[in-house]
């Protein structure tokens, strides 16, 4: 049985995002000290980094004081934007996805179940909505105020574990 899971691409794409929003306030921040900090191959990094910055969410400048940037505030950014800009469609059954709100699917009508995968998307939607950048950076500080470059100490175990998935 497959689980619901979020790929580690859309998992590291939010801790690139909070990593710049905690880092890249006064300066351009470098790929190699992102890498670094979340235990994320540089290689990798650069193919997350390539998403964010198509689709606006990251500013890049070349050079010896290059680097990368949030594009914007920390609060125009939400852990929904990030995962759908990564990950694509977050439904739990792609007859959701078929379906739309217009009723494509043929057993829309008479599916009993569709109303629980629309409540499933529903709830994992209104989460992944609500949180921004700017609320994981809060947390982040309440959880370690005066260590910041902790956040990518249990980020080395995690890159061990498959990056790619």
């Amino acid at each position: 049985m497959s689980a619901m899971r979020i790929s580690t691409k859309g998992r590291y794409a939010v801790r690139v995002m909070l990593d710049l929003a905690l880092y890249g306030r006064k300066e351009y921040v470098k790929a190699r000290q992102i890498a670094e900090r979340q235990g994320i191959s540089e290689k990798y990094l650069e193919q997350i980094i390539a998403v964010l910055n198509r689709a606006g969410f990251v500013r890049s400048v070349r050079g010896a004081q290059g680097g990368y940037c949030l594009a914007g505030n920390p609060e125009d950014y939400t852990v929904g934007q990030i995962l759908r800009l990564t990950e694509g469609s977050l439904s739990p059954a792609p007859c959701l996805e078929e379906c739309g709100e217009d009723g494509g699917c043929g057993r829309q009508s008479f599916c009993e179940a569709a109303g629980v995968w629309r409540q499933l998307a529903d709830a994992v939607n209104g989460v992944v909505d609500h949180v921004t950048i700017a609320d994981l950076v809060r947390r982040h500080m309440e959880n370690a105020p005066d260590r910041p470059e902790e956040a990518g100490a249990d980020a080395r175990k995690e890159k061990r574990e498959g990056e790619g998935k």
